[in-house]
């Protein structure tokens, strides 16, 4: 374990969020609002990030373990950070629930404790949303866009970061793959921000909700989201984008470079957009009978579907009123996610493909013992090390759900909070159903189930392994132990 190294990439961390706080302080003096709750935090973190930094490394290589280790522990004291400005401004009482609030904002969940949020200050408002988009594309990816490191261990950072089950470079240096990934990232939002002042949006509002639909979050400045605009254009703009920031980023790469093949091509994106065609289709059929035509059950239908899919968590209305099928359909979709590569958050539809086509893979062998068969995804074949590490995701995102639904349920509320607040929590959604619906909101839970639940989102945020890591002793020690030499067994065997 390369300490020294660690050290110094999260002081590097921490000086650029510093540097991030400075935004909503300015947003905090337009509107004539204190600063300290954001100037305290500011001073802190360069303080801290500085004496850190003072520790420079001999060597700059960082492994496997190292990567998994910066980022779990960039990601939890980027939280307790930037939870401070909630605290000091008194706009929650309890520093958990400023926890919760904050590991929601970063790793794009959306989900509250916030029963009003209309009255906050803008500067308040400001932050809690823009953390959404700051988390979205990554933050140690941020950092890589704007300061010089090492492509030695910007790979490692990446793999350990970006959601998906796989990871590789745009172009030669993982410094500029991550400027460019960002420069795409910043230019859609500003698109989509122009969408919607040019509706009629304000300013600021279209900023909120630029900022939680690229990072798909879903924090809104509005106490009925975006359902309190009741505007058309704004839930297609919107829908839209959410549906766009689900798509894997490096395809909008290949559309800049002409590589249009590739993008045609994708069989993760034609599987996304069918699964989103079918929903919408079903839910709007399912839930005709609440509206006055076929156009408007459509409308909240796409909506509410580009929302959950994308694990962005926006409603224009409150889906838990809605025919069972049409929430069991939300609730699948929350688990599915959207595609690898994107800001969303969920299982993924490229590892579901995958599964699928290993599980059919796999009864083939059964029926024809001797046959040859291979995983292929995206025209490629696959080895067995990808599918298994698939399966093996599968198998421990499962075990962390399993365990966390039954330690909530000591909060004794009933099956369906329990059950969709762990779903919508691990896989980034932000609003589940009943208690937890698009109404609602987390506040009633204990202290020890909201930070289980901020653990959950963090697992998921980080695709599970960076986190439990954190808890194995072999990842902290300075060497890994050498390999034993096998015994050699007989020719043939």
């Amino acid at each position: 374990m390369n300490y020294r190294m660690i050290l110094f990439v999260i002081s590097r961390i921490l000086l650029v969020e510093g540097a991030l706080l400075l935004l909503p302080m300015v947003v905090a003096l337009i509107y004539g609002e204190a600063v300290q709750p954001f100037l305290i935090p500011t001073i802190l973190l360069l303080a801290v990030g500085s004496v850190m930094g003072l520790c420079r490394p001999r060597q700059t290589s960082i492994y496997a373990r190292d990567g998994m280790a910066v980022v779990a522990l960039a990601w939890i004291l980027l939280s307790v950070f930037g939870a401070l400005p909630f605290y000091l401004s008194g706009s929650m009482e309890s520093f958990v629930d400023c926890i919760f609030e904050t590991v929601s904002g970063f790793t794009t969940t959306g989900a509250t404790i916030l029963t009003e949020v209309e009255s906050l200050d803008r500067s308040i408002l400001f932050w809690r949303s823009f953390t959404h988009w700051v988390g979205g594309m990554g933050v140690l990816m941020f950092v890589m866009a704007i300061l010089p490191m090492s492509d030695g261990h910007g790979m490692h950072l990446l793999r350990a970061e970006v959601p998906g089950p796989s990871v590789g470079k745009l172009v030669s240096r993982m410094g500029d793959t991550a400027k460019i990934l960002y420069s795409i990232y910043l230019v859609m939002t500003i698109i989509e921000v122009v969408l919607l002042v040019a509706g009629g949006m304000p300013l600021f509002d279209s900023l909120i909700h630029s900022f939680g639909s690229a990072g798909t979050g879903g924090f809104s400045n509005r106490n009925l989201s975006v359902g309190a605009y009741d505007n058309a254009y704004f839930d297609i703009v919107i829908g839209v984008f959410m549906l766009l920031f689900g798509v894997n980023f490096n395809l909008y790469y290949f559309l800049l470079v002409r590589r249009f093949r590739d993008v045609f091509h994708s069989e993760e994106l034609r599987v996304y957009l069918g699964i989103v065609a079918v929903a919408v289709l079903c839910i709007a059929i399912n839930i005709l009978h609440l509206y006055d035509s076929f156009a408007e059950s459509l409308r909240y239908a796409f909506f509410q579907v580009s929302s959950i899919i994308t694990t962005t968590g926006y409603a224009t209305t409150d889906f838990n009123l809605w025919p069972t099928f049409s929430k069991t359909v939300l609730v699948v979709l929350m688990f599915i996610g959207a595609s690898a590569g994107s800001t969303a958050g969920g299982i993924k539809v490229a590892r579901l493909v995958i599964l699928g086509k290993a599980s059919l893979s796999d009864m083939r062998k059964m029926l024809h013992p001797n046959a040859i068969s291979t995983v292929r995804f995206e025209g490629k074949p696959l080895g067995e090390k990808n599918v298994r590490s698939v399966h093996l995701f599968l198998t421990v995102y499962l075990l962390v759900f399993a365990l966390s639904c039954l330690l909530v349920s000591l909060d004794e509320f009933d099956l369906v909070t329990t059950f969709t607040a762990v779903t919508t929590c691990i896989n980034n959604v932000g609003p589940g159903l009943e208690m937890v619906g698009p109404m609602g909101n987390f506040s009633a839970f204990s202290a020890a189930s909201k930070l289980l639940l901020s653990f959950d989102m963090l697992v998921g945020r980080l695709e599970i392994f960076p986190m439990l890591l954190l808890f194995a002793p072999s990842i902290w020690k300075r060497k890994l132990p050498a390999k034993r030499p096998q015994p050699q067994g007989p020719a043939g065997l």
